[in-house]
């Protein structure tokens, strides 16, 4: 019979191990796929791994994860036995004498009965055999603990990636925005000097010149400002990551648009936001298990090993002396606070239960909300496609009419001003979009970095 017995059971191990390595592959195909949907440039990534050794939260996240270890570490070896030493000294008045006969003759003396000097020394050793599910229920919670804190950091660090991308989104907007100042004011200049020469010829008259100069002088203006908000966000990565120097000038960052259903199933798959709130229930059902066991009790075992003195007959001699013992400690009342602690743990739990579909109806909030900013940006950016060209072709033939005295001034100030408006158009909904998938990426989880 047994000889039959061990093939089924190698049979089965077999199975056992395909079931496991399929689900293993199943699960690596899955984060895989996650992870590969997102296009995010090398440069991009480089700065958010330097932010993530560079920036201080992180610094003190690790430090949570490296006090969680310890803390988890100082639970297993609560049960560890403990050993003492102890030593005493104590001086006893009155001395404890009675008369006394002794000796052949019956001869009456006084017999001390205790020492004057009282002393000893002791070694005690104390170890709890039988703890009742106490000390296990400790280190579950304490590993729990240890996982909230690495979740802790995956927060972090997917806030962090999420602040870098942005301000990483916003020094290539803000550059582009003044390449199309650069054009505007190069293209403001050469009808400066077209004005100039018609001037001199006596063509134009000199409130054309100063028109044209004041329009000069708005544009270079706002050229100043974007200069400005582009150096507060240089400051911003610097503060981030460290680093001030980025060579990006595409909004390249893209992933696969997905229906909210499927969106919101992968944030909470992968978002440490989700992660932390599962651990946060966690962690109120661990309390609830060890303040169940308050109220259980515990069997320890002690020995003792030293010298003292106070021994009848010869009470100043020190005697060497020993005990060991099993105690059993049973808790009988304390006014029903564990009954109350208990009720409070339930209710933490409920609570943190309550608090995880607060999350995801958030999350669905926001999801959806990034899904609309995607398809209305990208249908935004189709319709001024036909703006730009219309005020391209406007631009040039007011240019040329220009040049021939044909238009005015204004007329190519406006034609300037509305291809200016067309392109920074363009260029805003190109942002906004960007922008709008680094949020649905970071909110659905994605370590895009």
């Amino acid at each position: 019979m047994l000889l039959w017995l061990k093939p089924i059971r190698t049979i089965n191990k077999i199975k056992i191990m395909k079931k496991i390595l399929l689900a293993f592959i199943v699960i690596t195909s899955m984060f895989s796929r996650l992870e590969a949907q997102v296009k995010s440039n090398e440069e991009l990534k480089t700065l958010i791994g330097r932010s993530f050794t560079y920036f201080p939260n992180l610094k003190e996240a690790q430090n949570g994860i490296v006090a969680a270890q310890q803390k988890l570490e100082l639970t297993r070896i609560n049960n560890l036995p403990t050993v003492s030493g102890d030593a005493s000294y104590a001086y006893v008045q009155p001395k404890i004498v009675l008369p006394f006969p002794t000796g052949p003759n019956g001869k009456i003396e006084d017999f001390q009965f205790a020492a004057v000097h009282n002393y000893g020394g002791v070694i005690g050793a104390n170890y709890t055999v039988l703890d009742f599910g106490r000390l296990k229920a400790n280190i579950e919670k304490a590993k729990t603990e240890l996982q909230y804190s690495k979740h802790n950091m995956d927060y972090n660090k997917s806030t962090l990636a999420f602040q870098v991308a942005t301000t990483y989104y916003n020094i290539v907007f803000i550059r582009k925005a003044i390449s199309i100042q650069d054009s505007v004011i190069s293209f403001l200049n050469e009808n400066k000097n077209i004005v100039d020469s018609k001037l001199k010829n006596g063509d134009a008259i000199k409130v054309d010149l100063l028109t044209i100069q004041a329009q000069l002088d708005i544009e270079i203006n706002r050229k100043v400002d974007l200069q400005n908000s582009l150096q507060k966000q240089i400051n911003m990565l610097e503060y981030e990551t460290g680093d001030t120097s980025i060579n990006g000038n595409t909004f390249d960052f893209d992933l696969p648009v997905k229906q909210l259903t499927d969106a919101l199933i992968d944030a909470q798959a992968g978002n440490p936001d989700f992660m932390l709130a599962s651990d946060r229930i966690k962690q109120a059902k661990d309390e609830l298990g060890v303040t169940k066991l308050i109220n259980r009790p515990y069997v320890d075992v002690g020995a003792n090993v030293g010298v003292k003195d106070n021994y009848v007959p010869n009470v100043n001699d020190p005697r060497f002396n020993y005990n060991a013992g099993v105690n059993l400690h049973i808790p009988i009342y304390n006014g029903g606070r564990t009954r109350q602690q208990i009720k409070l743990a339930e209710t933490g739990i409920a609570q943190n239960e309550f608090a995880i579909e607060s999350l995801k109806n958030n999350y669905r909030r926001d999801i959806g909300q990034a899904l609309i900013d995607i398809q209305s940006n990208i249908d935004r950016i189709k319709n001024t496609e036909g703006q730009i060209e219309q005020n391209k072709v406007a631009q040039d033939i007011t240019a040329s009419r220009f040049k021939n005295g044909v238009a005015t001034n204004l007329d190519l100030t406006n034609a300037s001003t509305n291809l200016q408006r067309a392109e920074l158009t363009r260029l805003q909904y190109e942002y906004q979009l960007c922008l709008a998938k680094v949020q649905l990426a970071n909110l659905s989880g994605y370590q895009y970095w």
